[in-house]
């Protein structure tokens, strides 16, 4: 039985639960939740589940940590993990992009002799576009496209006018990393990206509002030795979140479900 704790219990969180509830290989007994969140975690989670608002306070070392609880989950609760020997995987891949994160992420895995893996989340085609870096890359685009209320609470507010666009509209073009820091909630896929390709400075986005659809777009190309490719996906989102997505819970769980299944990808 892998013993995992989760950092996090929002609609990610709550979508992993319902997917291992009863699963004879994972189990999610332990979890990390904010001191605002904790009581009401507790309360839905029942006894089976410990909850607590540090690593240190929990019960059980974990077999891995899985972190879907947003940027600062990393520093507050991964870093300490990794340092403690406990390999973690991580949903909010955008945090890299923050000066210093992806060192202090090494350095406390290098201290722990333990390891960090990184999610495809919301997109996929990670694994060949990190397959064609080694051969080399030349240029890699990403093009983020929602419907224009997936957008508010970001500077794209101050762009158009959301609530009465009519028309596709570009809220920002500019790297990944810029991307990542400005629209941390919107921009997991373009660090994501970047970390399997070219980086977070080469590697090119764009973000988009566009009423036409109802569904987030993702999309990349990339061009180099190897050829050339294009991915797109169309994915729905959480019911209990609109600007998170499914493929990213399923995601987390596919790594879970390699770590203790023979066989597998």
């Amino acid at each position: 039985m892998l013993h995992v704790t989760m950092v996090g219990y929002g609609a990610i969180g709550s979508e992993l639960m319902r997917l291992f509830a009863g699963h004879t290989k994972v189990r999610i007994d332990q979890v990390i939740t904010s001191t605002n969140g904790l009581a009401a975690a507790q309360l839905a989670l029942g006894s089976t589940v410990s909850v607590a608002t540090r690593i240190e306070d929990l019960p059980n070392r974990p077999d891995v940590l899985i972190e879907c609880a947003g940027h600062s989950a990393l520093l507050a609760h991964v870093v300490p993990a990794l340092s403690r020997g406990i390999d973690c995987i991580v949903a909010s891949t955008g945090a890299l992009a923050n000066a210093g994160m992806a060192e202090r992420l090494s350095d406390a895995a290098q201290a722990g002799a333990s390891r960090l893996q990184l999610i495809s989340g919301a997109i996929g085609a990670m694994d060949a576009l990190a397959a064609a870096q080694i051969g080399g890359l030349d240029k890699v685009v990403y093009v983020g496209r929602k419907p224009p209320l997936s957008w508010l609470g970001t500077p794209g507010e101050s762009v158009v006018n959301l609530a009465e666009l009519t028309h596709a509209a570009t809220l920002f073009e500019g790297s990944a990393r810029d991307a990542a820091r400005l629209y941390p909630k919107n921009a997991n896929v373009a660090a994501s990206l970047a970390l399997a390709g070219l980086g977070l400075d080469a590697t090119q986005v764009r973000l988009v509002a566009d009423p036409s659809v109802t569904q987030n777009v993702h999309s990349f190309t990339a061009a180099g030795t190897f050829g050339q490719m294009t991915f797109t996906i169309e994915g729905r989102a959480l019911p209990d979140n609109p600007k998170t997505s499914a493929l990213t819970a399923y995601s987390l769980a596919q790594a879970l479900l390699n770590r203790v299944d023979t066989l597998g990808f």
